[in-house]
């Protein structure tokens, strides 16, 4: 086998496959180089012109061969192929949020310290990717870009807002992705594509440089085949240092938070769930079922309109006056309905928030994280929801449910992929620490994966 043969098989392998340890133990033993993996990469994208159209806003093969020339293979990801999200600056590009309103913005004159420390560890950044526009859904559709099709299902949605990038992971060409997640737009794209999410502390990553949403929610991180690879991202993404993971079997204490969070789940998540619980517990973990104030309070706040929306209608107001007619209706309609929140309404959502986190770091006293469905659904069929706004609504709803509960008490969440057996496809397994538990976080989630892979 070639060289460029090696490396179009390695991106044909599943995404548990290819994770970054992969990438460079086979560029470690010659199997090919990153020049050849990024020929065969843009192969890849070539042959499934459907996928990367509706992935990637842009996708320049000849400026990500120039890009590669000035990546240094010494540094810790040696010129691992990352795709960025369409809301982060990237320098002598225009940041469009996928949206038609910001397409005749100047470029950006740096790039943001996300994408810099990326570029300062070797990464090369293959190519902007689709999102919901202006981050506003958890489904990730997209009427001016296309919206990308799910991996185990082109009928079905990828789920948002950084549909593009998970979509640019799953089917091999990126070895992860760069987004966001205000509300779940991480974690949920991550569940409906058997991938790995992880949402930081909000303070972990720096957020300057990415159009906002909800500035008191928006957070930075990565889509990765794996624990371990967002661990290494979460690491150059925060600039801290990220002891190695240890992946042994060891009795963990997960709580289960009762309540809203397992209402309305379809049959196959719930079946899912009591099977990975069923699984985890024969491995000895103790599995605690029980409420949550922190938990029910921040739902109960989400369920009262949350804080996205009144933000978000701040932050498009001047703009949407002018400029409505470019939105996507599903979005507009959105942010018309925030015109009218009180600035008494949004305090009463917003003063509480404190009290509610340090609420949830009390109550986790004792536990290793809190374990939920990541998403109460399946990823729904894209013709569903494109023409039938009530349709729309309910499924952004329940999408967003269970995970925007942990932007509002600023935890560190992850999503992790499960195949209960039989199933055609996944659900996503979310695992949550109070705020600033990072790193303890990725590990408790180490040793998930592997108990549930085994």
């Amino acid at each position: 086998m070639s060289q460029l043969d090696a490396a179009s098989a390695f991106w044909a392998r599943p995404p548990h496959q290819r994770r970054l340890n992969d990438w460079q133990a086979a560029v470690d033993a010659g199997d090919f180089t990153p020049a050849q993996a990024l020929e065969a990469l843009i192969e890849r994208a070539q042959s499934q012109t459907d996928v990367a159209t509706s992935a990637f806003i842009e996708f320049d093969a000849n400026k990500l061969r120039d890009r590669l020339t000035r990546v240094d293979p010494s540094e810790s990801l040696g010129g691992a192929p990352i795709s960025i999200k369409d809301l982060f600056d990237v320098r002598g590009e225009v940041t469009m949020a996928a949206s038609r309103v910001l397409g005749d913005s100047a470029p950006a004159e740096r790039d943001a310290p996300s994408v810099a420390r990326l570029r300062r560890a070797g990464a090369l950044l293959t190519g902007r990717t689709n999102m919901s526009e202006f981050a506003f859904s958890g489904l990730g559709l997209n009427q001016h870009y296309g919206t990308p099709p799910n991996p185990f299902d082109a009928e079905r949605i990828t789920g948002g807002s950084t549909s593009g990038g998970a979509a640019s992971v799953a089917f091999g060409l990126a070895a992860a992705t760069l987004g966001s997640d205000t509300g779940g737009s991480l974690r949920i794209p991550a569940a409906f594509c058997g991938l790995t999410g992880f949402k930081p502390s909000q303070q972990a990553v720096p957020g300057e440089g990415a159009y906002p949403l909800a500035p008191s929610l928006d957070c930075v991180g990565p889509i990765a085949p794996s624990v371990d690879c967002c661990a290494r991202l979460w690491s150059i993404l925060a600039d801290r240092p990220m002891p190695p993971l240890d992946a042994s079997p060891r009795p963990l204490r997960l709580a289960i938070a009762e309540g809203g969070l397992l209402s309305e789940l379809d049959d196959a998540v719930r079946d899912g769930f009591e099977a990975a619980i069923a699984a985890l517990q024969a491995k000895g973990c103790h599995v605690e079922r029980l409420s949550f104030s922190a938990v029910d309070g921040a739902l109960a706040i989400n369920q009262q309109g949350g804080l996205v929306v009144p933000e978000a209608a701040a932050l498009h107001r001047e703009q949407l006056e002018r400029a409505e007619a470019d939105y996507d209706p599903l979005i507009a309609e959105r942010l018309n309905g925030g015109r009218d929140i009180s600035a008494a309404d949004y305090l009463q959502r917003l003063w509480p928030r404190a009290g509610w986190q340090r609420r949830f770091e009390v109550e986790m006293a004792g536990f290793d994280a809190v374990l939920l469905p990541t998403v109460a659904t399946l990823p729904p069929k894209r013709a569903d929801l494109e023409n039938d706004a009530a349709a729309f609504q309910r499924a952004n709803r329940l999408a967003l449910r269970n995970t925007s509960v942990f932007n509002y008490l600023d935890a560190a969440s992850i999503s992790l992929p499960y195949f209960p057996s039989g199933a055609e496809l996944p659900i996503g397994l979310m695992l949550s620490r109070p705020q600033g538990g990072d790193a303890a976080l990725l590990q408790h989630a180490c040793v998930v994966e592997a108990m549930l892979g085994e």
